[in-house]
């Protein structure tokens, strides 16, 4: 896969999200929506990528990501969802959440609801709020779940002008990320390296589920959960290692994986081909790992410019009593017989890839070079 195409944009990119498609659509993914950080404006930006990816005469790739809209955002946007085709949520270092709109017609964006004071540290001596960010969102239509640095948990209801539900105190600790494990579960992730499974059917404001990393309490920066098998749960830390969880057994990782140098910003399984899985990292790089069983005895390598070098896997824990057909391929513990390809998406390291997103063979990432890498071929 050698088409990547950069577009430099004059901004730090903190998020980059594929706007979803239609359900039942054979459509190639062609929008994607950014958010900026660490600039003197911040910007909410979307952008189409009509013809890009066709050979040119010349066998160059012509076309280009082109700005189709943005709106001013106050604050870094230290996460970005689409709620529908039309919305998209923003998470603001100010704890503000906003909602945005967009509108086809003109190609313009526009706030559609806001929380403002949705993440906050209050003053013991009175109603004071000094905003605390909020680190991350995750979007089930009609509900959006929002954590952040004050270790709280809001359950919106987009339409609704407060909190349906809010646990204040759900962590002492940093959130840094959360997503659905199936309605109405939810995943946290924390910064003294633990993960934590909430049920809002459940009155009370603790966990119904704790698991953690042994030893150092590594702060956990990602977590993403299997589209297709519920308990496979993967996450990235500041210590770049990719670490495999099965919410159903024990209290530690499956597996722990050696990955990046320095912090794993996000961790992304395919929706659709979840043998795939994507990571980017704060050291520059940008990887795909590729656990597809159909490949027999394929080496365990690290594919970069032509070079390659061994992998690490080390495993946690024995799987022999559960069901082989039920095995994720994520969740096999024979080094004989693990087999992971990984392969390096950027042609040359980079400053931090704070964000990445894949839908079906298209794939975008943004970057502190202010730059957004674009491929359509993520799998020719």
């Amino acid at each position: 896969m050698e088409s990547i195409c950069a577009k430099f944009v004059s901004q730090k990119i903190s998020k980059a999200r594929w706007r979803p498609l239609p359900p039942g659509s054979l459509q190639t993914p062609e929008t994607f929506a950014t958010g900026s950080w660490d600039n003197e404006d911040n910007y909410v930006s979307l952008w189409s990528i009509g013809d890009f990816g066709n050979l040119d005469s010349d066998g160059g790739f012509e076309g280009d990501h082109q700005l189709l809209c943005d709106i001013r955002h106050d604050g870094d946007i230290m996460d970005l969802q689409f709620f529908d085709q039309e919305r998209i949520v923003a998470a603001s270092s100010t704890g503000c959440v906003t909602v945005f709109l967009h509108h086809t017609n003109n190609q313009t964006l526009s706030v559609n609801q806001q929380w403002k004071t949705a993440h906050h540290h209050t003053n013991p001596s009175g109603p004071v709020y000094r905003g605390a960010p909020c680190t991350d969102i995750v979007c089930d239509n009609p509900e959006i779940v929002t954590v952040g640095e004050d270790g709280r948990i809001n359950l919106f209801r987009v339409d609704h002008k407060e909190a349906v539900r809010t646990i204040d105190n759900a962590d002492s600790s940093t959130l840094h990320a959360v997503t659905f494990l199936r309605t109405p579960e939810i995943v946290t992730v924390n910064s003294i390296g633990q993960l934590k499974i909430w049920d809002f059917r459940l009155q009370g404001n603790e966990p119904a589920q704790i698991l953690s990393l042994n030893g150092d309490r590594v702060p956990l920066h990602c977590v993403d959960r299997h589209p297709n098998q519920q308990h496979v749960v993967a996450t990235g830390g500041q210590d770049g290692m990719l670490s495999i969880w099965d919410v159903r057994q024990g209290t530690m990782p499956v597996s722990l994986l050696k990955a990046h140098e320095a912090e794993m910003w996000e961790v992304h399984f395919h929706p659709s081909k979840p043998d795939h899985l994507f990571t980017c990292s704060e050291d520059g790089s940008l990887w795909h790992w590729d656990a597809s069983i159909d490949m027999p005895e394929k080496s365990s390598l690290f594919h970069q410019g032509g070079r390659t070098s061994t992998f690490l896997s080390h495993s946690m824990s024995n799987q022999a009593n559960v069901h082989q057909s039920v095995i994720s391929s994520w969740l096999s513990t024979d080094p004989a017989k693990d087999r992971i390809e990984i392969t390096s998406l950027l042609p040359t390291r980079t400053l931090s890839v704070n964000s990445l997103d894949v839908l079906g063979p298209c794939l975008v990432c943004g970057t502190d070079a202010e730059a957004i890498y674009v491929t359509r071929q993520l799998f020719s």
